[in-house]
């Protein structure tokens, strides 16, 4: 199935050079693969998988290894962002 990734801000650095400048790459995944299984072979840090959404809704960190993904889903990623 298809899916499409996310990742903003410094962790657009972990996406494919092509697909930087865009912020978001389409990948082929297992029906049903976890957040956490898709994220993997990106390398991205626990500490910066702060906000983590799947079609717009929040998705809390103790949930990423079990739920499940779905044809046409936009997986989006943000780090801790600080500001004032």
């Amino acid at each position: 199935m298809r899916i499409t990734l996310k990742l903003y801000a410094t962790l657009t650095d972990y996406l494919p050079p092509a697909a930087r400048a865009g912020n978001r790459t389409e990948l082929d995944v297992t029906e049903g693969a976890s957040i956490a299984a898709v994220l993997a072979p990106f390398g991205l840090p626990p500490k910066l998988t702060h906000l983590v959404l799947v079609n717009g809704v929040f998705v809390p960190r103790e949930a990423r290894d079990s739920h499940g993904l779905r044809e046409g889903d936009v997986l989006a990623v943000w780090p801790p962002i600080a500001g004032g």
